[in-house]
């Protein structure tokens, strides 16, 4: 994620599917709970399955089948609103699978998978659930849905390469954070080219520090950084930091030929700075320059200070200042580097147990929307689901994830075939 609002959020115990982007997190509302297994052992008094059977078919929600400590940070009327939220739009429950923790729900119309975590009493200590794919007859249908979302929307699914599917799969979009790819990309170059090591330490510099997402710009200056790590975190967590930091590794002339629409590629500090209100003058200097024009601003740019990260958490500033690729470039991209380890960390919104293999890398910010999944079949075949969504209106975060879930999904089906 590009921005720094949405983070807080993505890290709750239970989250809608408008929560996944660019990292998915579990972390444990009572760190002793445990998970409890399939069937019930002398002393526990409830399956995960019969938990989330009550949950989703007894009415309405009861505090007591919660831990105390899961109360604390989620009330029994935020869990409310988001099962009706589930059992509203994809109808009733139909069965769960799944063991120890992993769980996967099939309501009428949609699967969504789920986590939970049981105290010894049978009582929800922590609990996820991820974006919900709906049930299509076809890809066709799947695809569909897109071409109605408001405002600019790019889809492109390849299989082996050829286009599967397509909606508007040339047109430029502002990508958020999925423009790491283009920087991996160049640093993937550089070290097969013998310039770089992934095992290269690099000093953190500070002044590669800059606004969320990511946690590297709390760690201390100079730092010893290997490259495999800087690039571990800007893929699997959407660090800022390590992807500035490997800009300037790598070069941002190497970056702006892997991506040349994108010229002067900007660091996520440059965007930032720039997009601050406070910088109007300097933007629209920016904005009227030439390619040399605008890479002269860049020293200037450089010095000022960052804004406050509150600055980008609602509506969409200066959205021009931004990084622009195509559903057709951004399959080509991440087909040039699914196979590095960082692109194995973090799965996106894609089922693991329906692929060999998944990488990922997303963007979000208020306006934007990316997703970029590249995924090895059963069947041997190398696919690629890429889809941007721009508006100046506020994104229906989990319309468009569930959209996106459910053309996995039914890829998922037809490459098990």
């Amino acid at each position: 994620m590009f921005r720094y609002s949405g983070k807080a959020a993505m890290h709750r115990i239970l989250a809608s599917c408008a929560l996944i982007l660019s990292s998915i997190t579990l972390p444990a509302l009572s760190q002793t709970a445990q998970p409890m297994p399939a069937q019930s052992a002398p002393g526990q008094t409830m399956t995960p399955q019969q938990a989330l059977t009550r949950l989703l078919t007894s009415g309405p929600v009861q505090a007591s089948w919660f831990d105390p400590a899961f109360l604390a940070q989620i009330p029994v009327a935020q869990v409310q609103q988001i099962v009706d939220q589930y059992t509203g739009q994809w109808g009733k429950l139909q069965r769960i699978e799944g063991s120890g923790v992993s769980y996967t729900v099939f309501m009428e119309h949609a699967s969504f998978p789920s986590k939970v975590y049981l105290n010894p009493q049978g009582q929800f200590a922590g609990l996820w659930f991820g974006a919900a794919a709906p049930i299509y007859a076809s890809l066709d249908d799947a695809i569909k849905p897109f071409s109605q979302l408001p405002g600019s929307v790019s889809l492109l699914i390849t299989d082996n390469g050829a286009a599967k599917a397509s909606l508007h799969p040339d047109q430029p979009l502002a990508v958020g954070s999925a423009f790491k790819l283009a920087v991996l990309n160049a640093l993937h170059q550089e070290i097969l080219a013998g310039k770089h090591r992934w095992d290269e330490v690099v000093p953190l510099d500070p002044a590669w520090k800059t606004l969320p997402s990511g946690v590297i710009r709390t760690w201390p200056d100079s730092t010893p950084i290997t490259l495999a790590t800087y690039a571990n975190q800007m893929i699997s967590i959407s660090d800022n930091t390590a992807a500035d930091a490997l800009l300037f590794i790598a070069g941002r002339t190497q970056v702006e030929a892997v991506s040349p629409r994108n010229t002067p590629f900007l660091s996520t500090r440059e965007a930032f700075v720039l997009k601050d209100p406070a910088n109007a003058a300097l933007l629209t200097r920016y904005r009227a320059a030439n390619v040399a024009g605008k890479r002269a601003l860049l020293p200037e740019i450089d010095k000022l200070p960052l804004p406050d990260a509150s600055l980008f958490a609602k509506d969409p500033l200066a959205t021009d200042i931004e990084w622009y690729l195509t559903a057709s470039e951004l399959c080509g991209l991440i087909d040039n580097v699914q196979n590095l380890g960082a692109m194995q960390i973090n799965p996106g919104v894609a089922d693991k147990k329906d692929w060999k293999q998944i990488a990922y890398k997303g963007g979000s910010e208020p306006g934007i929307l990316n997703l970029t999944t590249a995924l090895t079949g059963n069947n041997g075949h190398h696919y690629c689901v890429a889809a941007t969504w721009n508006n100046t209106a506020a994104l229906d975060e989990s319309r468009f994830f569930s959209l996106y879930a459910g053309a996995l999904a039914s890829l998922a089906m037809e490459s098990a075939k």
